[in-house]
């Protein structure tokens, strides 16, 4: 059996800094409550990681950023990579807490550039996943801001405003947000189109096209990750034979591996840890034809 190691793979710098930015939080103010305000990340192994840290994560599935502010009362509070709206850093200084910003710069370039486009009078169409952070810092901007998941929905918008400025979330896959982009421009020619999908994304997505005749690929992330299920959807797309998103080398198949080429990609919100688990077990398999997956060690995740 053939391993391909697919690169590039796994943490982006927008996650590396995040990841950073929290654990300096903790070393200089080892003595405060610290709270990150949703998952730094999507993937829940980096989520208890941090706990080691003291290093709170404060989710509830379908509150909004604003809304998990309330279960906050004191301590420092880190905004996470996906990028926070004013409304909710208002909202905090107004509660006394003090605020770490560990927003990737590519999301706060995309904020920066929808909030210049609608003091220039322009309506704004936002392609990205419903419920998301990174969206939902972006739509709470303004109501001018209208969000597209589908190219379905585009049929439904009905502006009047001459001035349209298309955008999108920065870890979608370039194909689905260039169907959208089409369907948006035959409906409205005049648009003003700027993609922001970050590079970390993309190369991570061209490669799995590079490599596509595999008879088994592995995605490895968190099945919250928006940025692991669009390279799975990718190597689907293409043809890849089998591809199975999978959190950890433990839900590696026996009755898979009967195949001669296996790859291995990983989400930018991946730790690299976690992946060479998944390598290691591979590799041992393909050499002794004995597959045992190893305990995760939460102290080595970050």
């Amino acid at each position: 059996m053939q391993i391909i190691k697919i690169s590039p793979r796994g943490y982006c710098k927008g996650v590396v800094n995040a990841i950073n930015i929290a654990k300096k939080t903790a070393m200089e103010h080892p003595n405060e409550k610290i709270y990150i305000l949703g998952m730094i990340v999507h993937n829940k192994y980096v989520t208890e990681a941090l706990n080691l840290y003291n290093i709170k994560t404060v989710e509830s599935k379908g509150k909004t950023r604003l809304e998990l502010l309330d279960l906050i009362d004191e301590g420092i509070v880190i905004f996470t990579a996906h990028g926070i709206s004013q409304q909710v850093k208002d909202k905090a200084l107004s509660k006394g807490l003090r605020c770490v910003d560990a927003s990737c710069i590519d999301v706060q370039t995309t904020q920066e550039k929808v909030q210049e486009k609608l003091q220039e009078g322009y309506d704004v169409i936002y392609i990205g996943s419903l419920n998301h952070p990174e969206a939902e810092a972006i739509t709470s901007i303004s109501d001018k801001v209208h969000l597209i998941t589908k190219p379905t929905e585009v049929d439904a918008l009905h502006l009047s405003n001459p001035l349209i400025y298309v955008t999108n979330q920065t870890t979608m896959s370039f194909i689905e947000i260039g169907v959208i982009f089409k369907h948006i421009e035959e409906k409205y020619p005049q648009v003003y189109i700027e993609e922001e999908l970050c590079s970390a994304t993309r190369l991570r997505q061209q490669a799995l096209i590079k490599n596509k005749d595999l008879d088994l690929l592995y995605v490895v992330g968190d099945p919250s990750s928006n940025n692991s299920n669009k390279l799975r959807d990718i190597a689907t797309l293409h043809g890849t034979k089998n591809v199975r998103l999978i959190e950890t080398a433990k839900e590696i198949k026996l009755e898979d591996l009967n195949v001669e080429t296996v790859g291995i990609t990983a989400g930018a919100s991946t730790p690299t840890y976690l992946t060479n688990q998944v390598i290691q077990v591979l590799e041992k398999y393909a050499k002794d034809g004995i597959l045992e997956v190893p305990e995760i060690e939460l102290s080595k995740i970050l």
